[in-house]
């Protein structure tokens, strides 16, 4: 890539692949800074819809179970709605394959109990060994610090009583029998922790707010989708993807309105075509970025230009075939 073709920073040089150290050329690592509006919830877009089904979720007070293409914004929906109604940062469990139905709400660090048993002078109490995760910390923060306090980490003490977004993301990565295991405690938002025998349940007034993900790798059990509402996020339509990047692209004084929707039709043009893996919106914003720093319009290619954009590609496209694809229909158009 010729940083003479397209205003490029000095990061598109550092690393030249012929052995040669970047302190020979006089060039430094710099830190990386994702610009912060890119993943800020105050420029998350919902489409109406979506609002409306968050409202009543809210009104109904049951988890809300969202589904749609990777990178359509399932998981920034959580901050988002924390954001507007004023509550702290979301709770989030991240679902794994390993996950157990306890993991949503606790974990027991079995070995350190065991090893404090034999080692140390004075045993700590059970409940030193038990570490509260996102719906359990959520349910012990609907409740006074008196009541809770000894039990939260220091980060949590003083904190409630508040209501709080807990966010499961990708919940169809966990085993199947985790939906199943977990029906009552996300109806009734009640869990016991087996090793003490204490049972805590949400306080009425401050329950959690459940927002959970799904990438639909794997159907979810009949039983578990009737106890929640359900949205799925489309892809954008031009005019509400236009609003979206328009409002988390950092703003650049080279990258015009005009250079803007030529991108946007040229990244559309790209998801009509046969891909494996079509590119989502958090793809488009990285691609557009990219775009911003050359000084790059699709729709105006200057000499020597092309390569750049094909280049490009390698941010929109998740395989050999689909890069090949768009780099082979990008030449086609400009023999």
């Amino acid at each position: 890539m010729n940083p003479d073709n397209g205003k490029l920073s000095n990061t598109s040089r550092l690393y030249s692949g012929n052995g040669s150290p970047i302190s020979a050329r006089n060039l430094h690592l710099p830190l990386f800074q994702r610009p912060e509006r890119m993943d800020a919830a105050e420029f998350y877009v919902a489409e109406k819809e979506l609002a409306d089904a968050v409202n009543v979720a809210l009104t109904l007070g049951q988890p809300l179970l969202v589904t749609g293409e990777p990178g359509t914004g399932k998981t920034q929906l959580a901050a988002s709605i924390a954001h507007e109604l004023d509550l702290p940062a979301p709770l989030t469990f991240a679902a794994k394959t390993t996950s157990s139905a306890k993991d949503l709400f606790y974990r027991y660090d079995a070995l350190a109990h065991f090893h404090d048993s034999h080692f140390r002078t004075e045993p700590l109490s059970l409940e030193a060994y038990i570490n509260y995760e996102a719906l359990g910390l959520a349910i012990l923060l609907s409740h006074s610090p008196s009541a809770v306090n000894s039990l939260l980490p220091a980060a949590y003490r003083d904190k409630g009583p508040t209501r709080t977004v807990v966010l499961v993301d990708e919940i169809d990565k966990a085993p199947r029998d985790f939906p199943n295991d977990v029906l009552n405690e996300i109806e009734h938002l009640t869990f016991t922790v087996r090793e003490t025998g204490k049972t805590f349940a949400s306080s009425a007034g401050y329950r959690p707010i459940l927002i959970l993900t799904s990438n639909s790798e794997k159907n979810l059990p009949d039983a578990f989708l009737r106890r929640c509402l359900y949205y799925h996020i489309s892809f954008p339509g031009p005019d509400r993807l236009k609003e979206i990047v328009s409002r988390r692209l950092p703003p650049g004084d080279q990258f015009t309105s005009e250079m803007l929707d030529n991108s946007l039709r040229h990244f559309h043009e790209i998801r009509t075509q046969p891909l494996a893996k079509k590119p989502a919106t958090a793809e488009c914003l990285a691609w557009l970025r990219v775009l911003q720093q050359m000084e790059l319009d699709p729709a105006n290619l200057k000499p020597g230009q092309m390569e750049l954009l094909s280049l490009s590609y390698c941010v929109l496209a998740k395989t050999r075939e689909d890069l090949t694809r768009l780099q082979r229909t990008l030449a086609s158009r400009n023999v």
